[in-house]
């Protein structure tokens, strides 16, 4: 089986490792694809939104299984692309459809979401041009700091959390009026902070059935003790050490089975992820946000944890078969850095030479921000490389991650060095 994988960052590259350990794979391409996804599958230059490309290189290279990594294509109906063309609509699909895209693609729909099945999130209201004049009132009713957020895609960057009231107002202001984030924040959702610990729960799901793929924990910020810019994400683990019995159980209760049966009943087509990005508080789960695909670098700890053909459960999807299926998890422990370009998140320099990659040992290295030129790897985004170790403990697989991160250089390679330190 042909396998078309789109994406170019540590996600994909870690998708791609677990399709090469299916005898079931007969080749993999990858559309744009890095220097690590070239190692194990054909790159294919071009934009993951360029639908009419992705369907020639699927006719072209008999694909039957297309795995979409980003959100961008699956927002922008990628699903509905494929199953309302009669040369592609049975090509199976990862990727949910454009209605059910709006769970990640609209903070505003998700909220509404949530609310109609009654699932718990934060208090909350969405505010644009016409109604600007009335936040500063909902604003003035809560208690700092305060929350805002970008209604649509911002890649993770989007959100805003401010200590000071008028800050609070103005940054309102520069997001509505001044587009801070692109079309992305025309509307604005201000929700209540809540204090708690924060965790990734993943499912797997057809529309109808769904399985429960292992916890993740990851770490946004760029700073050390979690302090500075949002990113698209610094580092992970997997297991996550304080996912007791008692609280799974509220988890699945109050938040996966209300949220599947919405899907249900909303009548989503749905043949992919829902990553649920949740907070413990006070030994109760709520919903921070609904994304609706693997996230990243969660999938790097994830999947290596996935001992599952991945062919085989991904062509279960959508028949009797799936329901059955049962998952098989890894009991080693998975822990990721993410080494990233200096001044990322904000501006950085592309085209440093990486150094030290065939040094390491019983580590997983999956490519983010990666292209080969002549004999080198060099840098080409901000996150640029995931450093994955599998062990018998969290801190036993990040003290293996960190000591190989030693071998590696490139000029401004930065990375935090504290992963995982609020769990210890």
């Amino acid at each position: 089986m042909n396998i078309l994988v789109i994406g170019s960052g540590g996600r994909e590259h870690a998708i791609i490792s677990s399709f090469s350990n299916s005898n079931k794979c007969s080749k993999v391409y990858a559309l744009p694809g890095n220097a690590g996804t070239e190692l194990l599958a054909e790159n294919i230059k071009g934009d993951v939104n360029d639908f009419e490309l992705i369907k020639k290189v699927t006719l072209e290279h008999k694909i039957s299984l297309v795995f979409v990594g980003p959100e961008d294509p699956i927002v922008n109906g990628i699903y509905d692309f494929f199953k309302s063309n009669i040369e592609l609509k049975d090509v199976n699909i990862i990727a949910p459809s454009k209605q059910a895209g709006l769970l990640e693609g609209s903070k505003d729909f998700a909220k509404d979401f949530m609310k109609k099945y009654s699932i718990p999130t934060a208090k909350h209201k969405t505010f644009s041009i016409k109604n600007i004049n009335e936040a500063d009132s909902f604003l003035e009713s809560m208690n700092p700091p305060y929350v805002l957020k970008a209604d649509g895609l911002a890649a993770g960057k989007g959100v805003l959390i401010l200590k000071d009231l008028e800050d609070a107002k103005l940054e309102l202001r520069n997001m509505i009026l001044d587009r801070k984030f692109g079309k992305s924040s025309t509307k604005v959702v201000i929700e209540e902070f809540l204090d708690g610990i924060e965790l990734s729960c993943f499912i797997l799901t057809d529309g109808k059935n769904y399985k429960v793929l292992p916890f993740a924990k990851d770490y946004k910020k760029i700073g050390e003790g979690d302090k500075g810019l949002n990113t698209g994400g610094m580092g992970a683990i997997s297991p996550v050490p304080f996912l007791s019995n008692k609280f799974l159980a509220k988890i699945q209760n109050k938040i996966i089975k209300p949220t599947i049966t919405g899907i249900m009943k909303e009548k989503m087509k749905y043949n992919g992820f829902i990553f649920i990005g949740l907070i413990q508080v006070e030994d109760e789960p709520y919903v921070i946000e609904y994304n609706v695909r693997m996230g990243d670098p969660e999938t790097e700890v994830v999947f290596p944890r996935l001992k599952n053909d991945l062919v085989e459960l991904f062509n279960s999807m959508g028949t009797s078969k799936f329901k059955s299926v049962k998952l098989k998890i890894s009991d080693k422990h998975a822990a990721t850095v993410i080494l990233v370009s200096g001044g990322y998140p904000q501006s950085y320099n592309k085209g440093k030479t990486i150094d030290g990659l065939n040094n390491l040992s019983e580590v997983l290295v999956f490519h983010a921000g990666t292209k080969k030129k002549n004999d080198s790897i060099i840098t080409s985004g901000g996150r640029v490389l995931a450093i994955t170790s599998l062990a018998n403990s969290f801190e036993l697989a990040l003290e293996n991650s960190y000591d190989q991160i030693n071998k590696i250089k490139f000029d401004g390679m930065n990375y935090r060095k504290d992963i995982g330190f609020d769990l210890l």
